[in-house]
Order: C-alpha cells, then sequence, then structure tokens
C-alpha cells in the first residue's frame, strides 16, 4: 500500500508527498500535462525541445552544465521525457540531498534564460537525436507504426517532430509555449522517498509558490478515418526486418483496459506468452518479439513488434494472424488468466518498491485521474476480469478494419507489396 498525502497550493498546483521509511533515497518528480499532441504543425517538436532547453541555463545557474554538474556533484541519476501528453522532470537522490535537487528542480522550472545561443546549439542537439532514433530502426517502426495508427493529426505526429519543424522553431516559440502551458493546474509536484512530510510540503510550497496560476488549452481530439487495413512498409538496408503490428484499441479512462492489459500479456507480455513461445522459441524466427498496451486520453491501441530475417517477414506475419485468431476463436484456458493475473500481481510488487516508480505512479494518477488509487484497488479490476471478458474485446479488436503494420527491412515499397500483407492480415 502506497502512503500519500495529497495538497493542493493556493495557486492551484498539486502536491503529493509519498513518505518511504525502507530507503535512504528520495525522487522529485514535476510532471507537467503538456505534450505534442498539443501542438501546431509547424512547430510540431517544440514541446521536446523546451523540454531540453530547461536545462540550459537560468537566472541563477546561468552557464550551460551548470546545471547537470551540479546534480552530478551530488550523485543524483536524473532526467527529463516529454509524451504526447506529458513532460516530466526528475531527480532522484539522497535523503540528505533533497533540498539540492529541490532548488534545482524548481529553478529550472521557474527562473530559465532560454538564451538565443543556446536554442540554436540545442536545436543541433535535436537533430541528431532525430538521426540517432531514424538509425534505431526498431524504435523507428514504431514511430511509424503510430503515425500510420492516428495519421496526419497531432495525436500522430512524432514527438521530436521532424527537421523541417524543429528547424522552424523559435526562441519566441519557446517563450510563448512555456508560458502558455507550464501552468499552476497544470503541474503535479510528487517527492517520494524518506523524508519528513511535514518539512518536505513546506519546502515545495515555497519552491513552487511562484508558478503561475492558470490551466492550459485542451489538446485537439484524435479523429478516427480508418475504415480498412493499413500497411506501410519502408526499405532500407539493414541485417533483420523490424515489424510492428497494432490495432485501436482503448482510451485511459475506458474499463475495458485492464482486460487489455491481460489480454496483453497473454499475447507477448512475457516469456511464456503465445507470441514468444510461438515465433521465438518454436521457430527460432525472433530474438526480440513482444506485445503492449499504450492507452492516450481519448485513443489507444494494442501493439506487438519483432526483429526477423528479411525472407520470413511473411511468416511472421502470417504467425502472428494466426495466434491473434486463435485467441479470437476462444484458444484461452482459466489457467492461462490466472497465471496472466499472478504474472501482474508480481510485476506491481516489484514496482512499488523504489521511490522513483512510486513518484511516476503517483504523478500519473494524478495528473491524468485526479485521483490516486492504491496499486491494490487496480490489481482488484484486474482479479474481476474473467475469460469471457478477454474473449469479447478479442473480438472487437482483432479484426481487419482496426489492423495496422508498419515494416522496415530490405523489402520493396509500394501498393503492390502493401496489398500482398493486407491480404495476410484480413485472415484475422
Amino acid at each position: 500500500m502506497i502512503n500519500f498525502e495529497k495538497k493542493v497550493l493556493d495557486n492551484g498546483l498539486r502536491v503529493v508527498l509519498a513518505p518511504m521509511s525502507n530507503t535512504e533515497a528520495v525522487t522529485l518528480l514535476v510532471l507537467v500535462g503538456v505534450g505534442s499532441r498539443y501542438e501546431m504543425k509547424k512547430i510540431n517538436g517544440v514541446s521536446h525541445f523546451l523540454e531540453h532547453m530547461f536545462f540550459k541555463g537560468t537566472k541563477s545557474r546561468p552557464e550551460p552544465g551548470q546545471v547537470v554538474r551540479e546534480l552530478d556533484k551530488i550523485g543524483a541519476d536524473h532526467n527529463a521525457f516529454t509524451t504526447k501528453e506529458a513532460t516530466g522532470f526528475w531527480v532522484k537522490t539522497s535523503a540528505k540531498d533533497f533540498d539540492i535537487a529541490l532548488d534545482i528542480v524548481s529553478d529550472i522550472l521557474l527562473e530559465p534564460l532560454f538564451k538565443e545561443e543556446e536554442v540554436e546549439k540545442e536545436r543541433n542537439v535535436i537533430f541528431q537525436e532525430i538521426d540517432m532514433r531514424n538509425d534505431n530502426t526498431r524504435l523507428k517502426a514504431q514511430e511509424n507504426l503510430e503515425n500510420i495508427v492516428f495519421g496526419d493529426q497531432p495525436v500522430g505526429w512524432d514527438i521530436a517532430g521532424s527537421k523541417k519543424s524543429v528547424a522552424s522553431i523559435k526562441r519566441e516559440d519557446i517563450i510563448n509555449y512555456e508560458a502558455e502551458n507550464y501552468l499552476s493546474e497544470n503541474m503535479t509536484v510528487v517527492a517520494a522517498g524518506n523524508f519528513d512530510k511535514e518539512k518536505v510540503f513546506a519546502k515545495i510550497s515555497r519552491a513552487f509558490g511562484p508558478v503561475k496560476k492558470g490551466k492550459n488549452k485542451s489538446f485537439v481530439k484524435a479523429k478516427i478515418f480508418q475504415k480498412e487495413t493499413q500497411v506501410k512498409i519502408f526499405s532500407k538496408e539493414t541485417d533483420q526486418t523490424h515489424l510492428a503490428l497494432a490495432v485501436r484499441a482503448y482510451d485511459m479512462y475506458d474499463e475495458k483496459r485492464y482486460v487489455l492489459d491481460l489480454l496483453s500479456i497473454l499475447l507477448g507480455g512475457n516469456s511464456s506468452s503465445r507470441l514468444y513461445s510461438e515465433i521465438r522459441e518454436k521457430l527460432g524466427l525472433a530474438y526480440y518479439v513482444y506485445s503492449w498496451s499504450d492507452q492516450l486520453r481519448d485513443c489507444g491501441y494494442l501493439g506487438m513488434a519483432a526483429g526477423v530475417p528479411h525472407d520470413k517477414l511473411g511468416a511472421v506475419v502470417e504467425n502472428i494472424v494466426s495466434i491473434c485468431s486463435k485467441i479470437k476463436k476462444g484458444d484461452i484456458s482459466s489457467n492461462d488468466l490466472d497465471s496472466a493475473k499472478s504474472y501482474l500481481r508480481g510485476q506491481t510488487a516489484l514496482r512499488f518498491e523504489a521511490s522513483d516508480e512510486i513518484a511516476h505512479f503517483v504523478a500519473g494518477q494524478e495528473l491524468f485521474y485526479n485521483e490516486i488509487k492504491q496499486p491494490s484497488d487496480i490489481l482488484k479490476k484486474i482479479e474481476a476480469v474473467e475469460k469471457e471478458d478477454v474473449l469479447k474485446i478479442a473480438e472487437e479488436l482483432f479484426r481487419p478494419e482496426k489492423l495496422n503494420l508498419s515494416v522496415i527491412g530490405r523489402h520493396d515499397e509500394g501498393e503492390k507489396i502493401n496489398k500482398l500483407y493486407k491480404k495476410i492480415l484480413a485472415d484475422l
């Protein structure tokens, strides 16, 4: 059970404390409710660009690298991230160094300089990050998959943007975007670890009290255009073919997400799953093969991915379709479902041993649901799932008109090859 206490500052900013006595560490996380799907196309990537720029100098730490040098000096783990719906900044440090972590995180978010010369330097850094992601064909296949699933709308654009859009982002765009989106009612500050609750709340209140009151505008809601199977093959000289396949599924507020979690585990969530057992263990056609589910505020999908020999792409896609089809037709036993539930229980127990995991869980619950469920409450939802529930959503999801396939490898591009794989997927 997670012990936590929530308070709301006078400016509307939410603070959640999760004290832990069995650790010497503290994690401080600030989660902001803005990500790439809040952007306009001409500045696609600005959320991610802004995330980078917060570390490039503040009024009290004006020199580039000064922020990270101070964090390194205390041996802190630290990072930031941008998703489609949120941006996060976190530091995990020893309990005795919490004040330093708080001072630095509040400093970068409240007093950033956004120097013109640093904007230009970081633009080049982001270009290199985009190149790196493009060279990582496993990752790129999955990014392409989301482009295919959601199409040309904010939720379907790459989080980092394109080189073209990043090149067009000006310092003024970054400043305006920060002013419009980094507002008190749109932010959650979480501390998890070993600390005195009252003292830490007072410190956070002082540090983040100056955050400007308000809330940002909402994102553009996703529109679903798909009416048939979608396939996109990208030809590239690689040593193996990377494929990513998805069916459109449920958003983060749909109660069916609990059923979907179990279906994902059965399908490819661990080393006992159908995909792993068949494609890796039995056929020896992949080193990595797995599934996952991703839920956003108003949409979501169930994904599957594998790296396979070029000449075995068709066979692997056929096997994935066959596995999904068998599940859809009832090939799940009560023991299978019990094993998936047991796996989730075990993973949940392991997850909440560390302060950083608790901080991320609590922040996500508060930001997206405006309440914090105990892990035990979520597990009760999981335990209540019956075999018929899994079969019902398998019937709903495993349909050709919801299927999407992304491929990168030594393959021809064009409508002819796309039609071939649409035909294979039509057997679902």
